[in-house]
């Protein structure tokens, strides 16, 4: 195999979920080969240069192996070398204050706090 289109390489190596998925990718110009707009049917060789626009972010990812069908995902690792940038640190929520177990319901004044707290109070 010299060659595999890239809406099938991108779904068996499951950098999308389905094939549709990597079909519109594709068409929306989500999906570069060597820093080059592809169509779903563009041919994908090994040594090619994958970038991908996904929901968790850019992936940059050079082919090392071809495949059509889903595989595994031990071996849809297999088939190339992640060059992606590492996630952005999500910023923490601060947590909402608990009650404790049986205190009843909030009073007038507390509820007006909490409301105040979450941010929708005056």
């Amino acid at each position: 195999m010299e060659s595999v289109r890239i809406d099938r390489w991108l779904c068996a190596a499951r950098v999308y979920k389905s094939r549709t998925q990597a079909t519109q990718a594709c068409v929306g110009g989500r999906v570069k080969v060597n820093e080059e707009g592809v169509k779903p049917h563009h041919g994908l060789r090994v040594g090619d240069r994958v970038s991908a626009q996904t929901e968790r972010g850019p992936r940059i990812l050079e082919v090392t192996a071809l495949a059509e069908k889903r595989l595994s995902a031990a071996l849809a690792r297999e088939l190339f070398l992640d060059h992606s940038p590492p996630p952005e640190a999500r910023p923490l929520r601060a947590r909402m204050p608990q009650r404790a177990p049986g205190a009843g319901r909030p009073t007038k004044r507390e509820r007006r706090d909490l409301e105040r707290f979450r941010g929708g109070g005056s």
